[in-house]
């Protein structure tokens, strides 16, 4: 045996141009080597391990059939993409993966051509693909266009709106969709239905036009029995799905880790295909890992981990995280009050609602990756009478903002908005950063904003919505755990745009918004240490501000300085244009915000991408302080006004 033959089939891999001199066979092992190379590598930094598993073949099929970086490989929502990353010169710098510096969790087009356009929202993949492909009609530099989309993903509206364009476009086009049964919960509704009524039920490959009639070479008795088990499988007019409805040609559904079924149907459509092409293949989220496999999220996203075991580094505090608290408290909330239900988009345990999910499964509902909906449900519900609670991420919310401006604020509906990972988020970086909601949401007439300074903070926000039915109103609070303080038993309902002071200084005073209130204490105390002493309070709203306190702040101190986890445009330019309104600029007072800089930070710890903003307590002890010395003797002291 010479040297060649007995080194891995990976380490042969430089790029994907090296999979074309391997056999098919050699496929298949280098399948099963960049399955382990992955659990490896996801074991030392955590990241999204169990969709990455299920796609591996389909990998590696993918790259030795296509000519990619011509060729566009476009993944969608891009959580499977690091068998894609390895296979494309990456392979040494995933001890990086979703750090400081180093590779994003997503595809990004700044990081390889191989990834031509980034991804972390869902479903986005069939549009960008398609307007790659008339990109290359009109003559740029573009081949064939592959979008993979999950069974989740295509449970949202665009992903319809782009197949009902391609199949009026009718241009060579492949769209593959990777049915595992599962995105991050379990999918929800007919679509999942039919999806597994047809893998299931229809275990033979219809290749149609793209293979010139696999049926037509069956024997007569076997072809009539295909053509009649497809028709009774789709449930359409003469046999045919729902996607060739849209126009495409279905080929499916076709296992997705038989590497030669694989190849064989790929390099089939490649060959023939002329126009839009779906294929239909079935998968195994986790697949080929045990402890992946076993699990309820099939290891969907996972800290660091023993890959002996499958045991997940956890975190050491004891504090619950922001997202338990809410699920807990809504539950219980939900047992007094039979009007309060809930609304998610696809992210119950992400959310926490999968607590009152498992208390009142009638109560909770599951919209599947369909933002837009679930906003415009929600009002729905509202406007019969109910109490309906819409826990999304910031990120998320974005997808549903004109719902939120059209059928919630314009009718006046109250929709109660729970917005979690607010702020920074770390590893996801910034596709998943919430950093515009306040800014989005303030700007809304009728709409209600409010943030929590605390863990407790978060169960009085939570009364104060229920207890509202006046119209829309939106409480933010971040990823993962909270500062640690007692909660109460229960909720009280807060004044509405209220504030209140949390700490009594003079010369300079800090009006946190939000859940950077601990830092903002922290930095107190740093120049507690110095002999200077700063008011901090906690605006607790963004709309309706708190001008009262605002006035006295600005009245009683020489310098103002505000501070929010979110872009400029939000909290700090509310202020501002009260002050600018009632003529506070014109009092000689010193201002200055502190909001995340006009650019989207990468991914890295929370703490880091904070430092990078310049909002750690030390960096905002350091604006604090310059602003102190610079003020001088004789600013009229704080009166120790007290808010309660």
């Amino acid at each position: 045996m010479d040297t060649e033959s007995r080194t891995p089939t990976l380490d042969r891999v430089a790029g994907p141009a090296d999979l074309k001199s391997l056999t098919d066979a050699e496929l298949g092992l280098l399948a099963h080597e960049l399955r382990q190379d992955t659990v490896e590598s996801v074991s030392r930094t955590g990241g999204h391990l169990g969709s990455s598993l299920g796609v591996v073949e389909l990998t590696v099929a993918l790259h030795a059939v296509f000519n990619t970086p011509m060729d566009k490989l476009i993944w969608d929502v891009g959580h499977q993409c690091y068998p894609h990353k390895i296979l494309t010169g990456r392979r040494d710098r995933m001890g990086t993966l979703r750090q400081k510096g180093g590779l994003s969790g997503f595809t990004k087009r700044s990081e390889s051509e191989y990834d031509p356009f980034g991804a972390a929202h869902s479903s986005t993949s069939i549009s960008a693909a398609l307007g790659f492909t008339m990109g290359r009609k009109m003559g740029m530099p573009v081949g064939d266009c592959v979008a993979v989309i999950g069974d989740g993903a295509i449970t949202a509206g665009m992903a319809y709106e782009a197949l009902n364009h391609a199949g009026h476009l009718k241009e060579r086009l492949f769209v593959i969709l990777n049915d595992n049964d599962m995105s991050i919960a379990p999918p929800v509704g007919a679509m999942s239905t039919y999806l597994n009524a047809i893998a299931e039920k229809g275990p033979f490959a219809m290749l149609k036009a793209a293979a010139e009639g696999l049926e037509a070479a069956l024997p007569g008795p076997v072809r009539d029995g295909a053509r009649r088990a497809r028709s009774l499988v789709t449930g359409l007019p003469g046999g045919g799905t729902l996607f060739e409805e849209f126009g495409f040609d279905y080929i499916g559904p076709i296992d997705g880790h038989d590497m030669p079924q694989l190849l064989a149907t790929l390099r089939a459509v490649k060959a023939r295909a002329t126009g839009p092409v779906l294929i239909h293949c079935v998968t195994v989220k986790g697949k080929g890992y045990a402890p992946a496999e076993g699990a309820d999220d099939k290891y969907h996203g996972v800290a660091k981990f023993d890959v002996a075991t499958g045991a997940q580094v956890k975190s050491k505090s004891n504090a619950p995280s922001y997202t338990q608290v809410f699920g807990e408290k809504l539950t219980e909330m939900a047992s007094r009050d039979p009007k309060i239900v809930a609304i998610t988009a696809a992210m119950p345990g992400g959310t926490g609602l999968d607590i009152m999910q498992k208390r009142f499964p009638a109560r909770v509902f599951d919209v599947g990756i369909a933002e837009q909906h679930g906003v415009t449900f929600a009002a729905g519900l509202a406007a019969s009478g109910m109490r309906p609670f819409c826990a999304i991420y910031s990120s998320f919310l974005q997808r549903g903002y004109d719902q939120i401006v059209h059928d919630v604020a314009l009718q006046n509906l109250p929709v109660r908005f729970a917005i979690d990972r607010a702020g920074l988020v770390g590893q996801d970086g910034a596709t998943h950063a919430g950093a515009f909601d306040i800014g989005f949401l303030a700007a809304l007439p009728h709409m209600t904003v409010m943030a929590a300074g605390d863990e407790a903070e978060l169960v009085h926000m939570l009364a104060t919505a229920a207890a509202h039915d006046q119209g829309p109103i939106a409480f933010r609070y971040p990823r993962g755990e909270g500062v640690g303080v007692e909660l109460p038993a229960r909720g009280e309902v807060l004044e509405i745009g209220r504030g209140r002071i949390v700490r009594e200084g003079d010369r300079v005073a800090l009006l946190s918004f939000g859940a950077h209130l601990a830092e903002a204490l922290a930095a107190a105390d740093l120049l507690a240490g110095e002999g200077i002493e700063v008011t901090v309070a906690d605006a607790r709203f963004a709309k309706p501000l708190d001008s009262a306190l605002i006035d006295r702040l600005l009245a009683n101190h020489g310098a103002l300085v505000t501070l929010e986890q979110g872009a400029s445009g939000g909290f700090g330019a509310q202020v501002l244009e009260h002050l600018a309104r009632t003529g506070g600029l014109d009092r000689g007072r010193r201002i200055r915000t502190l909001a995340l800089p006009d650019r989207f930070i990468d991914q890295a710890s929370p703490r880091e991408m904070y430092e990078e903003a310049g909002l750690t307590a030390n960096q905002i002890a350091a604006q604090l302080r310059e602003l102190h010395q610079v003020l001088g003797q004789g600013v009229v002291p704080l009166r120790r006004p007290r808010l309660n």
